[in-house]
């Protein structure tokens, strides 16, 4: 898959040169390109400030896999392998209940596979999230005001999380109900060439409520345990930027910043019941770049390709994620 994905990028990024060059080459003349002259699928990362018109429909599959040489569980300690793929799939359903008003869903699967010990079973769903955005303002050409938007997304725990026996990676999902509050932000910016340049800037703080936990668990419990864990709440924020190379042509890229408070983990072992668990994660924070390039067939159909890219950080090991998505409005 990583190959695929890579191959597909460079030859994305090979034919995105030559159009923008053939554009070049049929007028030097400076022209401030129209709004609806550009055509967009998004960046990676970045959910859009703009709701869907009413009647009108979303759907946003992404394929990717999170590679890396070793993972923190929740609880902050140190998990070693020599190679781990996290394959997964998500995908964004959003309806525009009205032309201010969007109500989606984004299921999750997912697979791991681990270079030493045992990978995952099967493809399994992870935590489904329902969500519901209302657009405040909508940018118009020569205002500096940005398109903004409040939403709330409230994840469900659909998805493995404890007595997972002997198949720790089994768990996708956190077990507990996380309510996440999002504002959004978009506008457009037109660059010395004349082509649009369309930035976000996202800021979003979930909070996560206690979870019941038996066994082995995500949160790096063992056989035997009876417990509680208290996921620390998380603060992202994502600085994204899309540049309109041709109608078609696309260069897109987020800059993100995650800090997650202290996951606390508390029960006992029932072969030692009056010996007291506790244990703490720590905070942790990681900084994320994530360069891709785009190609829309049309105003309705778009394609993106990319990679994601995690320095570690504190509690965060480093991990390189390739993308790929498509992009659909009806």
């Amino acid at each position: 898959m990583l190959r695929l994905i890579r191959e597909t990028f460079m030859l994305l990024a090979v034919t995105a040169c030559l159009a923008a060059a053939q554009e070049s080459a049929v007028s030097s003349r400076i022209v401030h390109q129209a709004l609806n002259d550009a055509w967009w699928t998004g960046p990676l990362l970045a959910p859009s400030a703009n709701t869907l018109p009413h009647g009108h429909a979303l759907i946003e599959p992404y394929l990717y896999d999170v590679i890396s040489q070793g993972f923190y569980d929740s609880t902050g300690k140190r998990q070693r392998a020599r190679h781990v793929n996290a394959f997964g799939s998500l995908t964004y359903i959003n309806y525009g209940l009205a032309d201010k008003f969007t109500i989606g869903l984004i299921p999750v699967f997912g697979y791991n596979q681990v270079g030493q010990g045992t990978g995952s079973g099967h493809i399994d769903l992870g935590d489904l999230t329902v969500q519901a955005e209302y657009r405040l303002h909508l940018f118009h050409e020569g205002s500096w005001a940005p398109t903004t938007a409040i939403a709330v997304q409230e994840a469900l725990p659909t998805g493995k999380y404890d007595r997972l026996g002997d198949r720790p990676n089994d768990g996708l999902g956190s077990g507990a109900y996380t309510t996440t509050l999002c504002l959004y932000n978009q506008r457009f910016f037109w660059m010395p060439d004349g082509r649009v340049l369309r930035t976000r800037f996202n800021v979003t703080q979930a909070f996560s409520r206690q979870v019941n936990v038996q066994d082995v668990s995500v949160y790096g419990t063992s056989q035997g345990f009876r417990g509680h864990a208290k996921p620390g709440a998380a603060l992202l924020a994502d600085l994204a930027g899309e540049y309109s190379i041709t109608r078609h042509w696309g260069l897109a890229a987020d800059a993100t910043y995650r800090h997650q408070s202290n996951t606390a983990v508390t029960g006992y072992d029932i072969s030692h019941p009056k010996a007291a668990t506790l244990r703490n994660s720590g905070s942790s924070q990681a900084f994320a770049l994530a360069p891709a390039i785009e190609y829309n067939f049309n105003r309705q159909v778009g394609i993106i390709v990319g990679t994601r890219l995690f320095p570690a950080g504190k509690n965060t090991p480093n991990s390189v994620t390739p993308v790929m998505a498509i992009n659909i409005v009806h």
